[in-house]
């Protein structure tokens, strides 16, 4: 019953994306997510909450609109994936109680404590095993439907005012979708996971609206255009009241500084200063979608939130990995680290770049790269690879890794003349060797490449399992 013991019953089921040559793929329903939530007393009926989906950005905006919650005096369960670190990352709880506000500072944010990981995890693990005995359940839960089961169960027992879920995949059957939310959030939508939404962007939007109500609420942002035509669509039918957060994106020219991304919106009856952590433009969209939610939850369903706690909460948002620079001293290269794991990633850290370095302070810009195979991994070379002086390639820590001779043949395609590492940790080494102190050295193209990477950077253990 120890942290240990329940992380190594969570290895045992990771890995559930990953298919073998000729194996059938592990089919998802959401009523088998039920009948375990059941069987749990159902703890996903016992607080409120919102409901993210998306390709890029439903993280930032969680832990964004968390934040402002937070800010306000409400105890906010905050549920993301995947994690960095420690796979505790993906369960927290931010602020307190409305009678105690600004009793803890409006950032502050716990992880799931081991003891309590284990406890609950066991919790699930008995029941499902039991379900499966009887016949309930056609095989045990996965590590996603495993891992928000536990999450549920923290944030029933712990009585939060308010839940902010993000989505894993897709949406329709994702096993966060069983929770019945005040209102639906949709992201920014691109061409990711295919193999499993589907190969055009009308496909996979039509997948992120499953997490859409009867008579509920949309928020989102105007975007490509079959996926506004998809999400309108879908909306219309069901009686979906839309809310657009195009009001809350700043002019550019009103954007003081993108590598904090200071600005002003008007909101609340006035006027509400940004002073984001989360860099790039791409993050202006985010906050937008997290200031959209939170005026809606306070107008239609009386959360006490004013233009202050939005303010606070912006400035207070933790959400690591995304542009965030590690600097290391004169005498070593700043290390940039993000997650773009995808095209819209890409393009999104491409142009963040400038956000955070100009030209004339980085002189040499080196790439520690490595990606899932089943990723549109080309095109992402196309886009990042060509930026560099030089690039190095590792495998990541996934049983979806792609191999080194993929990541070889893309950097050959684009004609980067490219490295490869044997492990993560001698790219980043020999990064070190190639980069001045002047130039950047930026990490990028996994989760879980920056979550080991940055660990190592950041001083901390590396834990917990890799999933999926």
């Amino acid at each position: 019953m120890t942290y240990a013991a329940a992380l190594e019953g969570l290895r045992t089921l990771a890995g559930e994306l990953a298919v073998a040559p000729g194996a059938a793929r592990r089919k998802f329903r959401l009523e088998d997510m039920r009948i375990l939530l059941a069987g749990l007393d159902n703890p996903h009926l016992r607080f409120k909450s919102v409901l993210i989906a998306g390709t890029n950005g439903k993280g930032s905006t969680a832990a964004t609109l968390a934040s402002i919650l937070a800010a306000a005096g409400y105890k906010s369960g905050l549920y993301t994936s995947p994690h960095l670190s420690r796979v505790n990352e993906r369960v927290r709880i931010l602020g307190a109680n409305r009678q105690t506000k600004n009793a803890s500072p409006a950032g502050s944010s716990a992880e799931i404590s081991d003891d309590a990981f284990a406890s609950l995890y066991f919790q699930v693990d008995d029941v499902s095993s039991r379900l499966v005995a009887q016949g309930k359940l056609p095989q045990h839960p996965s590590f996603f439907e495993t891992m928000t089961a536990l999450a549920f169960l923290h944030f029933a027992i712990e009585a939060v005012d308010i839940a902010i879920l993000e989505v894993g995949m897709g949406g329709r059957l994702d096993a966060t979708n069983t929770v019945e939310p005040l209102i639906s959030v949709i992201t920014d939508i691109s061409l990711d996971h295919t193999e499993w939404l589907g190969s055009t962007i009308d496909a996979i939007a039509r997948e992120k609206a499953g997490i859409l109500r009867p008579n509920g609420v949309m928020i989102t942002l105007p975007q490509h255009r079959e996926a506004n035509e998809a999400l309108g669509e879908i909306a219309i039918s069901f009686g979906v009241r839309g809310v657009s957060a195009a009001a809350y994106i700043p002019v550019p020219d009103a954007v003081e500084s993108p590598a904090r991304n200071r600005y002003s919106v008007q909101a609340m009856g006035g006027t509400i200063r940004i002073d984001s952590p989360l860099a790039g433009h791409h993050q202006q969209r985010n906050i937008a979608l997290a200031i959209a939610s939170a005026v809606e939850l306070c107008d239609s369903y009386g959360y006490k939130i004013d233009a202050g706690d939005i303010e606070l909460g912006v400035a207070n948002t933790v959400w690591p990995g995304r542009l965030e620079l590690f600097n290391n001293g004169t005498d070593r290269a700043s290390v940039l680290m993000d997650v773009a794991h995808n095209p819209a990633g890409a393009w999104a850290l491409r142009s963040g770049i400038s956000a955070v370095v100009t030209p004339e302070e980085c002189r040499t810009l080196t790439l520690v790269f490595g990606c899932l195979r089943d990723k549109a991994l080309a095109e992402m070379g196309q886009i990042l690879f060509p930026v560099f002086d030089h690039v190095l390639l590792s495998e990541v820590d996934s049983p979806r890794t792609a191999s080194l001779d993929d990541l070889a043949a893309v950097a050959t395609a684009t004609g980067s003349d490219a490295e490869v590492s044997a492990s993560a940790e001698r790219a980043l080494e020999r990064a070190f060797v190639l980069t001045p102190p002047s130039g950047l050295i930026v990490v990028a193209g996994s989760v879980y490449l920056v979550g080991r990477l940055r660990g190592l950077l950041a001083g901390m253990s590396v834990s917990g399992v890799s999933a999926q």
